[in-house]
């Protein structure tokens, strides 16, 4: 609307100067050719009631004094010249003649010549304004040319540039009131309409799939904004059904890769079980003397293998139980410590940079955190020449902040993405259950956990908790 408006005040602005220049256009040239027509009738008088002979030589003779007289009641200045272009009278008083012309330029002549109607109009510019001049012939009872009449105009554009200055201010006047109101007019209308939009835009922003999400109701919209809300209530309902078939298929097969896991690791110690008995049984002697010996190896291979199957049963049950919330008010640091009394590498410092920090945990998830972290860490550094884990805790703002670094191999970057995913490990032995069933415990009590590893320097994990102030 604004734009509209400014487009056609500018436009009527054009065409308003435009038709005011061409109205003054016709206006002069109308008037010379009034003013001349009038100065040829009186020359044509005066040639019949002379005594003189109508010729170029006399007409300095014919117009001495009728000259004048004809410029003062016409109010016009005009000239005549020979048909040579030499100046013969003109009406202008002496002191006036320096600014006319004594002789006229060939080009003038010729085109008075070659004109159709016997009459040629120049145009200049003098001093800021138009000048006009027209020439035509003087002829003399029988149409025979004797002379050239010439009658300089010059146009006064004053009144009709005051004219067009003053119907422009009060346009300009007219389109500025116009324009406060297209601004109001548009600003109350694009409330009116992105009022709906921001509504629309704003649920648009919180949709999310992971989450329920709730439809729009506004109350009489506009048939074209009814339509819209329509089409996303409708793609709501149709979201939540394909979050539902989402997350049962993730279920389903995070189950089913669950089950391919479990199948894997127990077939591994069942094959060397199998063997053992397979063995066992051929080689069994009863009057072997080393009998004993043998039984005792084969029993110690079995034991293993069991021992192995029952660690796997113990990881897979872990990582599946949900912790409980008990939101004991625990002080960190001490919990911390006594989760790293169970290790005896002298590698492992601790550094707590306050005696009391208090949280709301369990105790048992929280040792279960610190114990798969540190555990983590030693694994990460037997091959490092001087190795160190550094267990911290502080207090972080809101948040109680527990950091385990080590300087081992750290984390290869296409590992990185993955580390949280169960069944996920980069080692030959485990499950890759440890830092999954970390991160499930910490997110349980609104925690987080994240790390920064670089590849044969070292890694950090920091784990965050809600800290009672």
């Amino acid at each position: 609307m604004i734009l509209l408006v400014l487009v056609a005040s500018v436009l009527i602005a054009g065409v308003t100067i435009y038709q005011y220049g061409e109205q003054s256009k016709d206006y002069h040239e109308d008037r010379l050719e009034r003013k001349e027509e009038q100065i040829k009738e009186n020359i044509r008088y005066t040639l019949q009631r002379t005594t003189y002979v109508p010729t170029t030589e006399n007409l300095h003779l014919i117009f001495k004094d009728e000259i004048y007289q004809i410029a003062d009641v016409l109010n016009v200045n005009f000239n005549i010249y020979d048909l040579d272009g030499n100046l013969i009278k003109s009406s202008r008083p002496k002191f006036e003649n320096d600014s006319v012309s004594l002789c006229l330029d060939p080009e003038v002549l010729n085109h008075l010549e070659n004109s159709v109607d016997a009459r040629y109009l120049e145009e200049k510019s003098a001093a800021g304004s138009k000048f006009q001049a027209s020439y035509t012939y003087i002829t003399d009872g029988k149409f025979k040319p004797i002379g050239i009449l010439n009658l300089p105009y010059f146009e006064d554009n004053s009144f009709n540039d005051k004219e067009l200055k003053e119907f422009l201010l009060r346009l300009g006047g007219v389109y500025l009131f116009m324009l406060f109101i297209a601004i109001g007019l548009a600003y109350i209308i694009s409330k009116y309409i992105t009022r709906s939009l921001q509504t629309i835009s704003d649920k648009m922003t919180s949709t999310f799939l992971t989450k329920r999400n709730e439809k729009i109701l506004i109350k009489n919209p506009t048939e074209e904004i009814g339509k819209l809300i329509d089409s996303y209530n409708a793609m709501i309902d149709e979201l939540e059904i394909s979050a539902i078939k989402l997350a049962k298929g993730e279920r389903e097969q995070a189950w089913r890769e669950m089950a391919k896991q479990v199948a894997h690791e127990i077939k591994n110690p069942l094959t060397p079980m199998r063997l053992t008995v397979q063995s066992f049984e051929r080689k069994f002697d009863v009057n072997d003397p080393d009998i004993a010996t043998k039984v005792a190896e084969y029993s110690k291979t079995l034991i293993q293998q069991i021992d192995t199957m029952s660690s796997i049963a113990g990881a897979f049950s872990n990582f599946a139980e949900m912790p409980a919330q008990q939101n004991e008010t625990l002080n960190v640091v001490t919990i911390v410590k006594l989760a790293l009394d169970i290790f005896n590498e002298n590698y492992i410092d601790f550094i707590a940079k306050e005696e009391k920090i208090i949280s709301k945990l369990d105790r048992t998830q929280l040792i279960r955190v610190i114990t798969n972290l540190v555990k983590n860490a030693i694994q990460a550094v037997p091959d490092v020449a001087a190795p160190r884990i550094l267990v911290t805790v502080s207090a972080e703002g809101e948040f109680t902040k527990i950091s385990v670094a080590d300087n081992g191999v750290g984390i290869a970057e296409e590992f990185r993405e993955k580390i949280f995913e169960p069944k996920f490990t980069t080692k030959t032995s485990g499950m890759g259950l440890g830092l999954g069933m970390v991160k499930n415990i910490v997110e349980t009590y609104n925690g987080s956990i994240s790390y920064t590893s670089k590849h044969g320097v070292g890694t950090v994990f920091t784990v965050r908790f809600p800290r009672v102030v």
